[in-house]
């Protein structure tokens, strides 16, 4: 009894110095550094600095060992009728399931933002998107990590960066429509999380929570830890319908956003200042070690979210 004890404890300490180390502020800082960057010109859909972007996070995917989505690319491709202009492209990193292959959680973020404003002299002209959405692209990618580092997943992850977010969730539309989402057990939807939330440090809220039992299940794996989820207090904002979880939500996935955005106080919102030296990278990491924590019941199939019924 004693060395189960041990080897139980061993393994939660492996853990938690697993989480320390990988999602570190140093490593939150590296990615968005990058995503961020003036030389990204604010990630605009159809230019050469999103292409950039994209094949950044698709070299960290592959870095991590991740399967691509296609036998030889982790770009999917796409194109709307009324964007004749060029193509679109979702970047997609799967970890297979053990023994649920075919049940799927979803890791996901948006990786587009709004490009440049005309410059006016004397002033910034990029919106940088550090916190919309590259703080979630950066969670997204060391959550990929840590679970192959893990690699205790019986459902499949798929880890997803969505483009054209800002211009109505063209990338998750497009994605929805390419898996069955009675597969689909869960999807963690991370926007806007480089900021303390209303309720300060080790917080964060679910969009959508009265929806599903998805929020319950988080918060119960977190009993015990200083960190809590809590419903949406911005309900007249209707967050829940204005990200990238909303199109598998009206398909029934307990699809929910986990975010800090104070929407009634956030100076930095799709404005140019929006930039790197404005979040807090400390409180980042515990928020993207409490969604890894929070996760783990369900992608093991211990627990499976009821569904959403819009």
């Amino acid at each position: 009894m004693k060395k189960i004890l041990f080897l139980v404890c061993l393994s939660v300490l492996g853990k938690a110095q697993t989480t320390d180390t990988l999602f570190s502020a140093s490593k939150i800082q590296s990615i968005i550094k990058v995503l961020a960057s003036d030389d990204m010109k604010g990630r605009e859909i159809f230019t050469p600095e999103i292409d950039s972007a994209a094949a950044f996070i698709a070299s960290r995917f592959q870095k991590t060992g991740l399967t691509p989505y296609t036998s030889d690319s982790y770009f999917q491709t796409f194109s709307y009728e009324r964007y004749p202009q060029g193509t679109l492209t979702n970047v997609i990193g799967i970890l297979e399931g053990k023994s649920r292959k075919n049940e799927y959680v979803i890791f996901s973020a948006h990786y587009d933002h709004l490009g440049m404003r005309s410059p006016q002299m004397g002033t910034d002209s990029i919106y940088n998107g550090a916190n919309d959405d590259a703080s979630g692209v950066a969670a997204v990618l060391l959550l990929a990590e840590y679970f192959k580092k893990l690699n205790q997943n019986e459902r499949t992850l798929i880890f997803v960066c969505f483009t054209g977010e800002e211009e109505g969730g063209l990338g998750s539309r497009y994605f929805s429509k390419q898996y069955d989402p009675n597969q689909i057990t869960a999807m963690f939807n991370i926007e806007m999380i480089g900021t303390d939330s209303k309720w300060g440090k080790n917080s964060a809220f679910i969009t959508g929570y009265e929806k599903s039992d998805f929020g319950t299940i988080l918060q119960k794996n977190l009993s015990g830890t200083p960190f809590s989820f809590y419903p949406d207090p911005y309900r007249k904002e209707k967050l829940f319908y204005r990200s990238d979880n909303a199109t598998l939500a009206y398909l029934g996935v307990p699809a929910h956003t986990i975010s800090t955005s104070k929407m009634d106080n956030e100076p930095y919102y799709h404005q140019v200042n929006d930039e790197i030296d404005t979040l807090d990278l400390s409180n980042m990491s515990e928020i993207v070690k409490a969604i890894a924590l929070s996760a783990q019941s369900i992608i093991s199939g211990a627990d499976t979210p009821t569904r959403i019924n819009e």
